[in-house]
């Protein structure tokens, strides 16, 4: 089962517009994304719960649009002067907690000419503001919903990362990895680095007995 995951998650995941898989869980959220130029007060709101693919999108964006990525934890000590008019991506916003203030100073400094994306998992109705101006602005902004990966886009995504490593595995293996692994992208590519290091550590192949094996139910 899921709880008793062996093997390390932590791993580096690829961020570039190729490496995002899409689905209907993200599609329209990857459209609205990439159609930056058209959002209403210039910026945007990205929530989603987590796995669901929300820095992948900022990255793309980050890379789209030449836009400064910062989490909202180190807002109350940047220089936020340095990023007037830029474009900016803050990450995480709904555990911005007491740097409201910043945070309000970057939407006023950002949204005039440049461009502000937020991340979180949910709206801000939901986060705690305390500031009445700022809750108002972002209330207003716009929403671009992220899914928890759906079965569809698991599959896919597993299919790919095992021929990437030029892995064949059986048609019984993709079913019973989405059905157990936990519901995130990242979680896809660092099970299949670990089944790929534990086949070649014991000279099998990658099937669905090792995956049972692997994650405590063989």
């Amino acid at each position: 089962m899921t709880g008793q995951l062996i093997f390390d998650l932590s791993g580096t995941e690829a961020m570039t517009r190729d490496d995002f898989f899409v689905s209907p869980a993200n599609a329209l959220a990857l459209q609205t994304v990439e159609g930056w130029q058209d959002w209403p007060g210039r910026k945007l709101l990205l929530i989603g719960p987590e796995g669901s693919g929300k820095t992948h999108l900022a990255q793309i964006w980050a890379t789209l649009a030449g836009a400064t990525v910062i989490s909202a934890t180190d807002l109350a000590t940047a220089d936020l002067g340095a990023l007037a008019g830029a474009r900016v991506v803050v990450e995480d916003a709904d555990h911005i907690g007491a740097a409201e203030a910043a945070l309000f100073h970057l939407h006023n400094l950002v949204t005039e000419t440049g461009a502000l994306l937020l991340t979180a998992a949910t709206p801000p109705r939901d986060w705690g503001l305390s500031l009445a101006d700022l809750a108002s602005r972002l209330q207003a902004a716009p929403i671009a919903r992220l899914e928890a990966p759906d079965d569809a886009l698991l599959a896919a995504v597993l299919v790919k990362l095992f021929a990437d490593r030029q892995i064949a595995v059986p048609a019984n293996l993709i079913p019973y990895l989405v059905s157990h692994m936990p519901r995130s992208i990242g979680a896809a590519r660092g099970l299949v680095a670990a089944l790929d290091a534990r086949a070649l550590a014991l000279g099998r192949p990658v099937t669905r007995a090792l995956a049972a094996e692997m994650l405590g139910e063989g």
